[in-house]
């Protein structure tokens, strides 16, 4: 789960397996220690983050990374991209209807948007987004009008609020799902598809919109309204949901500045102006300079040990910039900064040369010319400390985690203690690394560099449990593990996706449009799915967000809530000519992870639009649906069930079943230390870092990597210009919490092993449980409540231990 979306830029090369036995031991004491008994209003999730509050001035339309990160840095993996199928073409026309289905027969919206005078279709009352037909000219006058009247409207609010809730959260829920919604699609095509155009109208209304929040967010007549109603003699008989979004609202008030006099008040509102603006170009420098390096290769030699699916797209790349008679034998070829190009020079390239000059190119990203965030993360970390000033806190790091699990010390002392149990581990995984390049009379061995580790792991790995990534590609095509996950979700919660093409409109004609319905065939939700790399227009990473929440409030015939729909946004290797995406085994982790976010947002029954799905739920429980569906892809009957040849058919083979199962922890502790250093140098740059000081962004990552590190990085190393968990989106002093939620989806998942994973009715059973409880209550309950309501139990660490192989299963 953008700060932006639940889900992330950055990649996994192995994602939610990077503990090694001592370092699950010291986790194991950690986790004891605090006995995962936490107060009712710390709630249990397992990486302190702030939850997703639609009315939160900072969150609001907020996605969540996933933290997809690399073993050599960061980088959404699980990229995929453009296809060429003509079959799923879409027609523009716009669907004039309601903001969002909520049966198949659709009547009006209670609600209506007032039309624009221009036919403007971001002012349409719509079932779904018009992506198709949505442009740059109409982002200006749609958001203008669209912010003139809803503010009228708060206007007004304000004058008549009492606190109750039909004269408080019922017209509020309304007033921000339009702006929800409308901002959204907007800035959702921002992230897919990118232009100068688009960029320009969204930086030109942004204040406009930020002005409009920080209004809402800083309401004293709304602030009070809900004070009234948490001091009321009626508290006791309000539901939990209802508790929590006032709880939540209070808090987040003042987190938004209420408290603040004029004058502290005006510079507050000046601060997060302009760091809208700074995490706005941040990002657009990461994913420009991404763009900005091509690589030309004429000579096949330059790219030698490069699989053929990583020579197609690199022709099909040249293609698309004019050199039309590239082929994948005879090239030419372009090598770029995109996923799935980058990590494959990284992995298989024999050429030494060729992987130093991508790599440099890689971690300096955004950190020269006119592209160079150096100075813009010198600004958001002025600003933020300004800003948690004002606020009454000693640096951002406090403001970060006042709605979060842990406190600033104890974050420190959590990353120091897995530290030192990563630390030894890790040094081992270098000297095996270096043996086994000298057993290969590799001439590097006794030099070797951050260009040379990720391709000699990856011989090491295929040396040592004899598989080979690029050539399991074959098992894995897209359809097929489409088909095999929607049947896994029919197994464990009885609900049936089906492809709906054409019933909305669509940005790309690569976007798949479902249906999911419950066991009688009635629609309960809808989702979007993007899956290609499109490097020219499209964010990196992969990503989870909400398109419409669940909604009482927003029913259309006063009876039947308004349905979710969600969109899943990947970046992995498009079709290459004839045959289709063939992934990774990360990639189709990703496709799970993603989906499982995406099940907590449609499978929802909670009908307080402000805490249905994935809203009001903590960032760190927000990881649990997601981290637990990527379990399955080690399910043998699961993974056996996708895993079938795309030309022949043929089941991928039982041993080679066996050698995933035992790669699961390989280099553990080289991967634990490098989400270490991220977490680290994120936390001492917003607790400890003083900006302007003498101490430069980039000599506190060096200082943090001496102890983080077993391998220095490079004196130029500049990763943290392109850190856009931090410096664009919600993780800032939030990204060690990572580690935390493998408890809790590891726990979940063994719900499942306790009643047998090969007793398909207890297994069905227990998904039923899952769905009702941890899908079903979405923010409507603390998580820990949740969590027990599934489990009978708190959370333990055990299955964790077990799944990394420290403890073995019961008979």
């Amino acid at each position: 789960m953008k700060y932006r979306r639940i889900g992330s830029p950055p990649s996994r090369i192995l994602y939610g397996s990077t503990t090694t036995p001592s370092l699950i031991l010291t986790l194991l004491l950690i986790l004891m220690a605090t006995r995962f008994s936490l107060s009712r209003s710390a709630h249990f999730c397992l990486r302190s983050t702030s939850s997703f509050s639609p009315l939160s001035t900072k969150n609001l339309l907020q996605c969540r990374s996933c933290p997809l990160w690399s073993s050599s840095f960061s980088l959404c993996l699980h990229t995929f991209r453009k296809s060429t199928s003509p079959g799923n073409r879409r027609s523009k026309s716009i669907t004039v209807r309601s903001f969002s289905p909520s049966s198949p027969s659709i009547s009006d919206h209670p609600y209506k948007m007032s039309m624009a005078s221009d036919d403007n279709p971001l002012l349409k009352d719509f079932d779904f987004p018009p992506f198709d037909v949505i442009e740059a000219k109409h982002v200006r006058p749609g958001i203008r009008s669209l912010l003139k009247k809803i503010d009228e409207e708060l206007s007004a609010l304000e004058k008549t609020v009492e606190p109750t809730w039909p004269k408080l959260v019922e017209p509020l829920e309304k007033i921000i799902d339009r702006l929800t919604v409308v901002w959204g699609a907007v800035n959702h095509l921002k992230s897919v598809k990118d232009n100068p155009e688009l960029r320009s109208a969204l930086e030109e209304v942004q204040p406009e919109k930020v002005a409009f929040q920080l209004k809402l967010g800083q309401s004293k007549p709304i602030y009070n309204a809900f004070k009234a109603i948490r001091e009321s003699p009626e508290w006791d008989s309000l539901n939990d949901a209802r508790k929590r979004i006032v709880e939540s609202q209070i808090k987040e008030a003042v987190l938004s500045g209420i408290a603040l006099e004029d004058d502290k008040r005006e510079q507050f509102n000046k601060i997060e102006q302009d760091l809208a603006k700074l995490s706005q170009k941040f990002e657009e420098n990461v994913l420009d300079s991404t763009k900005k390096f091509e690589k030309l290769i004429t000579d096949k030699k330059d790219i030698e040990g490069l699989p053929a699916t990583s020579l197609g797209l690199a022709a099909q790349t040249a293609v698309s910039k004019g050199h039309e008679n590239a082929t994948a034998e005879d090239g030419p070829w372009i090598i770029t900064l995109d996923a799935p190009s980058y990590m494959s020079v990284m992995q298989h390239a024999k050429n030494r040369t060729l992987r130093e000059e991508v790599y440099r190119a890689y971690i300096n990203r955004a950190s020269s010319g006119d592209l160079d965030n150096t100075e813009i993360i010198n600004q958001i970390l002025k600003l933020r400390l300004e800003k948690a000033k004002l606020l009454g806190y000693n640096n951002y790091a406090e403001v970060s985690m006042a709605m979060k699990m842990a406190t600033v010390e104890k974050a420190e002392e959590l990353l120091e203690k897995l530290r030192s149990a990563s630390w030894d581990p890790a040094v081992k995984d270098l000297e095996d690394l270096k043996d086994f390049c000298k057993s290969q009379g590799s001439p590097e061995a006794d030099d070797l560099n951050h260009w040379d580790i990720t391709f000699w792991s990856e011989r090491l790995r295929e040396s040592k449990y004899e598989l080979n990534e690029e050539e399991l590609r074959p098992y894995f095509s897209l359809p097929r593990v489409m088909d095999g996950l929607f049947n896994l979700v029919k197994m464990l919660f009885d609900i049936n996706v089906e492809p709906v093409d054409g019933l909305a409109p669509v940005w790309n004609n690569d976007v798949r449009f479902y249906r999911v319905n419950d066991s009688s065939g009635s629609p309960i939700a809808y989702f979007y799915f993007d899956p290609y790399s499109r490097p020219s227009e499209k964010r990196g990473g992969a990503w989870m967000d909400e398109v419409v929440s669940r909604s009482r409030v927003l029913s259309r015939d006063g009876s039947n809530a308004r349905l979710p729909v969600a969109h899943m946004v990947c970046n992995q290797m498009p079709p290459v000519g004839d045959k289709p995406s063939l992934m990774t085994f990360r990639e189709v982790e990703t496709v799970f992870h993603e989906f499982g976010h995406a099940l907590q947002h449609m499978l929802t029954k909670q009908d307080e639009g402000l805490v249905a799905g994935i809203r009001g739920v903590e960032w760190d429980a927000v990881e649990l649906p997601s981290q637990f569906m990527e379990n399955w892809c080690y399910h043998r009957d699961t993974l056996m069930g996708i895993a079938k040849h795309h030309e022949t058919g043929e089941t991928l083979p039982e041993d080679i079943y066996k050698k995933l199962l035992a790669a699961k922890t390989f280099r553990a502790g080289t991967l634990s230390l490098r989400q270490l250093r991220f977490a680290t140098v994120d936390l001492e740059l917003h607790a400890k870092y003083v900006p302007g000081g003498s101490e430069s962004i980039y000599c506190v990552d060096r200082r943090v990597s001496k102890k983080t590190q077993v391998l220095p990085p490079l004196p130029d190393d500049k990763f943290l210009a392109s850190f856009s968990h931090i410096f664009a989106g919600g993780y800032a002093a939030g990204y060690y919490s990572y580690k935390w939620a493998e408890v809790l989806s590891a726990d979940a998942f063994s719900a499942f092993e306790d009643v047998g994973l090969e007793n398909e009715k207890a297994v069905k059973e227990t998904g039923q449980r899952f769905r009702e409880t941890v899908l079903a209550l979405g923010g409507g309950k603390a998580p820990l409540e949740v969590f027990v309501q599934f489990r009978g139990r708190e959370p333990s660490p055990e299955p964790l231990l077990r799944h990394n192989g420290l403890l073995t299963s019961s008979a």
